[in-house]
């Protein structure tokens, strides 16, 4: 693609509400694995801890893909569906409205920020991909 072709591919994206970056995909790896490393895992890093989830990067996947929440009828992620998965019901603070417990997370620290959380929301709209 030339520098112009880009250029309206990504005017284009912005007349729509959209970024030039809502078209790359979102990734697990790139994506997700940061935030759980820094926000996350030093709660739930062996399972052993609250909600009984492994949040470090290897393990984080398999924790919380198509897993059932232990706090409300849904699952942590449902791929495909972010407004049906606990997970974005506990980091956009309605949980509670979701027929969860316990408060908004991360724990004992400000929200996420949210284009933070947008990333995490398309990543689950996408699949929720082991990417």
């Amino acid at each position: 693609m030339s520098g112009s072709q880009a250029f309206v591919l990504a005017a284009a994206l912005l007349v729509q509400g959209g970024s030039a970056g809502a078209a790359e995909s979102v990734s697990f790896a790139k994506d997700v694995v940061p935030v759980l490393r820094s926000h996350c895992a030093t709660c739930h890093l062996t399972g052993q801890e609250a909600g009984n989830m492994k949040l470090h990067p290897v393990a984080a996947w398999a924790s919380l893909v198509k897993v059932a929440s232990i706090e409300s009828p849904l699952r942590r992620v449902e791929p495909g569906a972010p407004g049906k998965s606990y997970l974005m019901h506990k980091l956009d603070g309605t949980h509670l409205d979701a027929g969860g417990q316990g408060v908004q997370m991360p724990f004992g620290a400000p929200p996420l920020e949210p284009e933070v959380r947008e990333r995490i929301r398309s990543w689950i709209a996408a699949g929720a991909p082991n990417n």
